[in-house]
């Protein structure tokens, strides 16, 4: 394992979504702990689920994690860093009026806010603020996201220098400049490879190797040039007549046959498949190590599909087709195949004589690569933060900039400079699609988890900025964004996840996230079932009783309103063919 012998002192793990991200960095930070060091593991995903790993509650400020000498956890929560913000910015404002400090604080609600908070949290660890500990490993969120995040500090760093005007909707911008030179601080360590590492982890598939190509590239644009390549989940069958375990085995060797260049030149290691889920300490030192993994005891037999009585994607098509119209958002932790399940779900629905919109806010979209092709009465699209960005900067110039003269306008096109302007963007694209849904049928692929939930507080933000400026004109008819996502006539949400511990507890975390801004979830898909593809390789076979465990969770925890299933499928689903293959 290349990347514990040689560790940099700041580690940061990233890759598509479900790779095994967080297993691969908390089994890094228990191993480097066992061995003595002093470690300080920093989860930055706002959908992380270390808590249940290592049965420790999620803390802002590190917490000692039991059975394990020298490791503690730390979790970058994007509400309680956006609090501490907003506290250290009225500080810093002694002389204010309760008018003065209630406007700051409307300023401060938007989701900008609680991405500068939640970096600068993270910019404090690589500033100076983890002295005491021998090295910080972060388990980030899924690439997009972890993108974003280290390619802030060079944002702010350049969005600031020279610049000494207001940046509203970040509050004072006296309280920006006091963060400068953390900033500045921060940038240096990520650039330099003696003190920073990435260790991109992906699995044998085609799309997680892709991305981490994608991402290896990019980070190096970044200047953070000091990389790994993990390869998690690495499957050898045992049986030859076996043939969903031969099938398995395929798509990993044809998957890793056409790895991208920019990967070959990485230090690279590969983890086993393992008989079980990464959760507790034995598993997760059980992870990277060979001899510890055969202790483990073996899994109890689980039933058969038949007898669980899992239902298929057609039945779940053929209850949205029912509605007629409206939006349908699938959402879900990053890697479970949301874009997969969105594409074939809008595939169902055309072919039920429906017009269709599909359309993703995912940074990394693929629906492309998915679909192959044009199809009659399916329209495809991507909002894209960057062109979207620049149509709203353009929008903004040719309103806001009319009549301004040179210089007015100079600074207003300043100001649309700043990193936040990409999320104000970003809402507006996403609510004129919202609103498409009132006329026909809007299939919408969501970012991962954490982005997702940020869209949301923007469209919660905006949804309270409406009220409060209607007063007391109660009576007044308005329908924001927020009120269509909770109509149920009007909105079905289908969160989708993977048959794992993990991928289970996040998808009930997002459901409660939902509920408590008055989205109720419509169905749960559980993808890539290999249960209902029925493997009978041992190894396999031990994974299928976790699998089995996790379906009773949600039936009988009732979890999911409705829950779907969708089989493992021996060739990938890419292409239109496959995909309505899925939606039959």
């Amino acid at each position: 394992m290349n990347w514990l012998e040689h560790p940099s002192r700041f580690l940061f793990f990233t890759g598509k979504g479900g790779v095994g991200k967080t297993s691969i960095s908390t089994a890094t930070a228990i191993a480097l702990a066992d061995a003595g060091q002093r470690i300080l593991l920093v989860s930055t995903d706002a959908a992380s689920n270390l808590d249940e790993m290592l049965g420790v509650t999620l803390s802002n400020t590190p917490v000692p994690v039991p059975g394990v000498p020298g490791l503690e956890l730390v979790n970058i929560d994007p509400d309680a860093a956006a609090d501490h913000y907003r506290s250290r910015v009225l500080a810093q404002m002694p002389n204010a009026t309760a008018e003065e400090q209630s406007k700051v604080l409307e300023q401060l609600s938007g989701a900008c806010t609680t991405e500068i908070a939640s970096f600068d949290e993270f910019s404090s660890l690589l500033a100076g603020g983890a002295e005491r500990f021998d090295h910080v490993v972060f388990d980030t969120a899924p690439s997009g996201h972890t993108l974003r995040l280290l390619s802030l500090p060079k944002a702010w760093s350049g969005f600031l220098e020279g610049n000494d005007r207001g940046a509203s909707c970040l509050g004072p911008h006296s309280g920006l400049k006091m963060q400068e030179a953390r900033f500045n601080q921060a940038l240096e360590a990520l650039t330099d490879p003696s003190l920073t590492g990435v260790v991109l982890v992906a699995r044998p598939e085609a799309g997680a190797l892709a991305e981490a190509g994608r991402t290896a590239k990019e980070l190096q644009e970044l200047e953070l040039t000091r990389q790994w390549l993990v390869l998690n989940a690495v499957y050898q069958p045992t049986l030859a007549d076996d043939p969903v375990s031969q099938a398995v085995a395929r798509q990993g060797e044809q998957a890793l046959a056409a790895m991208p260049a920019v990967l070959r030149t990485l230090p690279q290691a590969r983890v086993p498949l393992r008989s079980f889920d990464s959760v507790g300490l034995p598993a997760l030192r059980a992870l990277l190590n060979d001899d510890l993994a055969g202790t483990l005891p073996a899994a109890e037999a689980p039933a058969s599909a038949e007898a669980m009585d899992l239902p298929s994607l057609a039945r779940l098509i053929e209850q949205l087709s029912g509605q007629g119209r409206g939006l349908v958002m699938v959402m879900g932790k990053g890697g479970v195949g949301k874009t997969t399940i969105a594409a074939a779900l809008a595939l169902g629905l055309v072919s039920k004589g429906h017009t269709v919109r599909l359309t993703t806010t995912d940074p990394a979209a693929h629906l492309e690569l998915t679909l192959e092709a044009s199809v009659d009465g399916l329209q495809v699209s991507r909002i894209d933060p960057k062109a979207e960005t620049r149509r709203y900067i353009d929008k903004m110039m040719a309103t806001k900039g009319k009549g301004l003269d040179a210089q007015e306008r100079a600074l207003l096109l300043e100001d649309l400079k700043s990193p936040c302007t990409e999320e104000v963007a970003v809402f507006h694209a996403f609510s004129h699609m919202v609103a498409q849904a009132s006329s026909g049928f809007v299939v919408m692929d969501t970012a991962p988890t954490g982005h997702s939930l940020l869209l949301m507080d923007a469209t919660g933000a905006y949804h309270r900025q409406m009220l409060q400026g209607l007063g007391e004109r109660t009576n007044a008819r308005i329908v924001t964004p927020l009120m269509r996502l909770q109509d149920p006539k009007y909105t079905q949400v289908i969160l989708v996840t993977l048959p794992e511990t993990t991928p289970v507890s996040q998808a009930s975390a997002l459901q409660d996230d939902l509920r408590r801004a008055g989205v109720e979830p419509y169905a749960w898909v559980l993808n890539r079932s290999l249960l209902a593809a029925g493997p009978r390789d041992p190894l396999l076979q031990a994974r299928l009783s976790g699998e089995s465990r996790q379906i009773e969770r949600i039936r009988q925890g009732r979890l999911a309103q409705q829950l779907f299933v969708l089989p493992w499928q021996a060739q990938p689903p890419v292409g239109v063919t496959a995909l309505r293959a899925l939606a039959q």
